[in-house]
């Protein structure tokens, strides 16, 4: 189940356990009907609200001899924003957050590729909203290759990392009576990443 509480129906993959990586050097575009784009966001000071993204586009650059040689690039339609309430996606949409009609786009392009050891790896790169572009480190973990009935060689992603929205210009907020803010400064971004190898 996704982030928006989506269900979606993966076809049967045979996994490949203990794959060669070098094997899976190429060029792979994300699968966005598998993948999820999402953030966390501590609402009145006691609750989570998550929400996520439905429209982008995202490429992936394996080097599976030179993991350093790796590259990633991801580019997110702003309105297509999704927690779940009209309201909400409408007000994160407007001047006081996204302003998406002046900027539409949010992009990540990846400048650094660390194997950690095992299956964790760590991305860095320029993440640009609102005009603003500032490095972030995402923290992955690899959670296989696959090729599925139809033929596709599949590779799959688990992803962290926190961000403060302010340092991006995302300020808006409004005081609670009992102290705190309405919303948390810190977002925590999740991703779930399926990649299909391009020939």
């Amino acid at each position: 189940m996704g982030i928006f509480g989506r269900k979606e129906s993966a076809p049967q993959t045979s996994a490949v356990p203990g794959a060669d990586l070098s094997a899976l050097t190429g060029d792979y575009i994300l699968d966005p009907a598998h993948t999820t784009i999402g953030f966390v966001a501590r609402h009145a000071m006691v609750t989570n609200v998550k929400g996520g993204f439905t429209d982008f586009t995202g490429t992936l650059h394996l080097d599976g001899s030179d993991p350093a040689k790796s590259t990633a690039t991801l580019d997110v339609q702003m309105d297509s924003i999704d927690t779940g309430n009209a309201d909400r996606d409408g007000h994160l949409k407007s001047a006081d957050f996204f302003k998406t009609d002046e900027f539409p786009v949010m992009t990540f392009r990846s400048t650094k590729a660390e194997h950690l050891g095992g299956d964790d790896y760590r991305i860095t790169g320029d993440l640009s909203i609102l005009g603003v572009t500032k490095p972030i480190s995402i923290d992955l973990e690899f959670n296989g290759a696959a090729k599925d009935p139809f033929g596709n060689e599949r590779v799959g992603f688990e992803g962290k990392s926190e961000i403060l929205r302010s340092e991006w210009g995302l300020t808006w907020n409004a005081a609670l009576e009992t102290g705190g803010v309405l919303v948390s400064d810190k977002i925590k971004l999740n991703f779930d990443i399926s990649a299909i190898k391009q020939a």
